[in-house]
């Protein structure tokens, strides 16, 4: 069953507008709520890799030139010192890169989303242990600045949910393009979402959890969609952005069920036996 945070179809009543209204209200003041207190977890998280791991290193570094200070004033073989020193150099670059990436990838502002997301993908395979395949089209341009975030951030979090919950030895990511939208599609073959959780993303509600409540907020600020199709045997997400203005200006009442089959045959239909 797809489910789509933009299932809202035909004319509403003015109480049903009204009602709509105030839940939405409630739900985007939990959210902020849920917002403030993951930003606040991902600060502690950052502090807490930069003193056990950078920090670590730093200090192992600091030890091994006064090694090498001492070794010096008494005339003895510094070779073997600074090699240390230099792989701890090595190794306190390549963890505060990780970390600066991680946050905010430079590619993303210098080459654009393909190539952050495929860089993105592969190092998540290697930290994960998860087999990941992609399938990325070309653009005939770049996107705009905040179609490029939105969807990163939607990569990012729909890998984590993945790694964190489907169990899933596997994973397929699929960008596409068409004239009129680009979508992201994640794949998996784990345990699937419960049906409570997918009818309260439907209905609109934060209690879903801030990652696919922000998802679909993201998505929505940019007149996209977020739709998810999850059984007992997997998961597959898809983020649809379109690139044409649309003129119905009611974004709930879209239906993005009308754009052409994706030009991916194959991938298409893996998912599908999802």
């Amino acid at each position: 069953m797809w489910l789509s945070g933009k299932n809202f179809r035909g004319r509403l009543s003015r109480a049903q507008l009204e009602s709509l209204l105030e839940q939405r209200t409630t739900a985007l003041q939990t959210l902020s709520q849920q917002l403030l207190k993951v930003q606040d977890e991902e600060r502690r998280r950052v502090a807490r890799d930069l003193h056990d791991h950078t920090g670590q290193t730093l200090a192992a570094l600091k030890m091994a030139a006064a090694s090498l200070a001492y070794k010096l004033q008494h005339n003895e073989d510094t070779a073997n010192v600074l090699c240390d020193i230099s792989a701890l150099a090595d190794q306190a670059l390549k963890e505060v890169r990780t970390t600066s990436y991680l946050l905010h990838p430079p590619l993303l502002d210098e080459v654009g989303f393909t190539a952050a997301a495929q860089w993105y993908v592969q190092g998540f395979g290697e930290r994960s242990g998860i087999n990941v395949t992609v399938d990325f089209a070309r653009l005939p341009e770049r996107l705009s600045t905040e179609i490029e975030i939105t969807l990163f951030r939607v990569l990012q979090e729909s890998l984590s949910n993945v790694h964190r919950h489907s169990q899933s030895s596997s994973v397929g990511v699929c960008f596409m393009y068409h004239p009129e939208a680009v979508i992201l599609e994640i794949s998996d073959r784990g345990n699937g979402m419960p049906a409570e959780m997918l009818q309260r993303l439907g209905e609109g509600c934060a209690e879903v959890g801030v990652g696919l409540a922000g998802m679909r907020e993201r998505l929505d600020q940019i007149d996209g969609a977020l739709e998810i199709n999850s059984t007992s045997s997997g998961t597959t997400l898809r983020a649809i952005v379109p690139l044409t203005p649309v003129r119905d200006t009611s974004p709930r009442c879209r239906n993005y069920g009308t754009f052409p089959p994706p030009p991916i045959s194959h991938f298409e239909e893996r998912s599908a036996s999802l």
